[in-house]
């Protein structure tokens, strides 16, 4: 809490300082005309380098202070387009929300990107380094953030927070997430020659007990359930052919998958929790993913991956199997059965004003065996914007995975403790795939579903300020995601407040209640049984980018 308090203290000082600081800045020894003294670049964008001076320092901390109390980073007049003359509208704007452009995964947005379009202190401050210029020359950008925060909750257990998520443990403060973005972005507005992008971008933090795929530093979460950990949850590089329609995007490598509301990363959320609906959905897929622009309003997407949270390598990989039985009989059996050839389909739809926006998909469709995060996924996302201040966003899917054991099963049970399952307590120790509390106690195993309704309401009350409003119904039909056998109503509201277009606060109280058991404010990998069928947790986070 010291460091969250300390860190509020810094940014405040930021905001009020006077321009005197900036004014005795070193210029640069050939300012332009008319920037000789120090000029507001907002309103004489050429005077942008003589504001924020020479050293490194002087120019990061300069670039916050220039942007402090602005929703918008100064404008280059002589910047080309950022989005092509006859492209559906823009339908947001960052700030207040977290997107200009409805999210929907798996491609750099087509038709409105630009290279090195971040507006980043950090790659302000390196422009006027040989390592910055060489950087701006060849397009690539390197920036981030830091998201700490801080939770109160009627639930008191450690990890007794979940199954709502990105608050693992109550009454506390964490580092949500710190992340380093290297990237370089293709341009999609220009249609005459091929470019190509990628991005890298490490996380460390709580939040990469959701982000983790099996097979990649997963140790840390299925061995030692540890509160911090490190992920790469994109890791990919691009093609942009743009002679194909009205523009063809492949990438490879790892990837979040598509389509969704919300995302791991803090900055792409409306509010700092997530809802339970993308909580337990499809994280990551690793494989390639072709995004056509079929036409200005069509976009049809079409992947081949591993399934879902599962890397190349474990594909028909085995481990030995010291209990054979009726669910795996053989001496070995994969380590991660999931880990298998799947397939991604999606089409999506944008009006010619930008204000509505459906995507239809599916993804990490296989067999749908049970399978580290092996989820087979068909669902729904629905945009609109009524006008400037409001829009909704909507989501539904549902989701199964096929062969799950059953714990009302007493061999099932057997199995499972005796080792003779994949993710038995055996080979992971902590945060393995559920089975499934299937209706039938006769049988081993049975198909777990997850079915979800999820709607944002968002009111935009300044440019630097928005309030969500979230409500969803889920139903784990067979308690194989959360735990329990349930179904859920959760309710929030949220405020997201930029002090400028790199700071931004996001406070919020949420309400869980769990219909049909005991949910909450239990933990499974210390043995304590859930005793609460409600939680009332109120959180705030703090972004800051760099």
């Amino acid at each position: 809490m010291k460091r969250l308090l300390l860190a509020g203290v810094s940014l405040a000082a930021i905001g009020s300082a006077s321009g005197v600081y900036a004014a005795d800045a070193s210029l640069p020894s050939k300012a332009p005309v008319g920037c000789r003294t120090v000029v507001d670049p907002y309103k004489n964008y050429a005077c942008l380098d003589a504001y924020l001076g020479t050293t490194f320092m002087e120019r990061f901390i300069n670039y916050y202070r220039l942007e402090w109390g602005h929703d918008v980073s100064p404008a280059d007049p002589k910047a080309p387009p950022g989005r092509r003359a006859y492209w559906p509208g823009t339908p947001q704007s960052t700030p207040p929300y977290p997107f200009t452009e409805w999210p929907y995964g798996g491609t750099t947005s087509l038709g409105v990107t630009r290279p090195s379009s971040i507006d980043s202190p950090l790659m302000v401050a390196l422009g006027n380094t040989t390592a910055g210029q060489w950087m701006n020359d060849n397009h690539i950008q390197v920036y981030g953030w830091v998201d700490p925060s801080a939770n109160f909750s009627t639930s008191t257990v450690r990890g007794g927070n979940s199954p709502a998520a990105y608050s693992y443990n109550p009454n506390s403060a964490q580092l949500d997430q710190a992340v380093v973005y290297i990237e370089r972005l293709p341009d999609t507005v220009q249609k005459d020659h091929v470019d190509w992008g990628f991005r890298i971008a490490p996380i460390y933090g709580e939040n990469y007990r959701y982000t983790t795929a099996y097979g990649l530093w997963s140790s840390q979460l299925l061995n030692q359930n540890a509160n911090n950990g490190w992920d790469m949850p994109m890791a990919y590089g691009e093609v942009f052919i743009p002679q194909v329609a009205e523009g063809l995007m492949i990438r490879f490598g790892r990837y979040i998958s598509i389509p969704d509301i919300e995302a791991q990363l803090a900055p792409n959320n409306y509010m700092s929790s997530h809802s339970m609906t993308y909580t337990f959905d499809n994280y990551t897929n690793t494989g390639i993913e072709l995004t056509l622009a079929a036409t200005k309003n069509w976009t049809i997407q079409a992947g081949l991956t591993v399934g879902t949270e599962a890397m190349p390598w474990h594909v028909g990989t085995t481990i030995a199997n010291p209990f054979p039985n009726p669910l795996f009989p053989d001496t070995t059996m994969k380590k991660d059965p999931g880990a298998q050839p799947s397939g991604t389909f999606g089409v999506r739809w944008t009006s010619d004003s930008g204000n509505d926006d459906i995507n239809v998909v599916a993804d990490g469709i296989n067999n749908g065996t049970w399978g580290y995060n092996n989820l087979q996924w068909y669902g729904l996302t629905y945009y609109h914007k009524f006008n400037d201040q409001w829009h909704i966003s909507f989501e539904t899917y549902n989701e199964h995975q096929n062969n799950v054991p059953n714990l009302n099963n007493l061999t099932a049970q057997a199995i499972i403790a005796n080792g003779g399952t994949p993710f038995s307590p055996q080979y992971m120790a902590a945060n393995a795939p559920g089975g499934a509390f299937c209706k039938n106690s006769v049988v081993l195993s049975c198909t777990a579903s997850y079915q979800t309704f999820l709607t944002y309401l968002n009111y935009k009350i300044t440019p630097l300020d928005n309030i969500s409003y979230r409500i969803e119904y889920v139903n784990d039909e067979q308690g194989q995601r959360t735990g329990t056998k349930t179904a859920y109503l959760e309710t929030g509201i949220g405020w997201q407040h930029w002090f400028s277009p790199q700071i931004e606060i996001r406070p919020e109280v949420s309400y869980y209640k769990s219909l049909n058991a005991f949910a909450f404010n239990g933990n499974a990998n210390f043995g304590i049984p859930a005793n609460k069928n409600f939680a009332i947790i109120a959180l705030s986070d703090i972004i800051i980018h760099f």
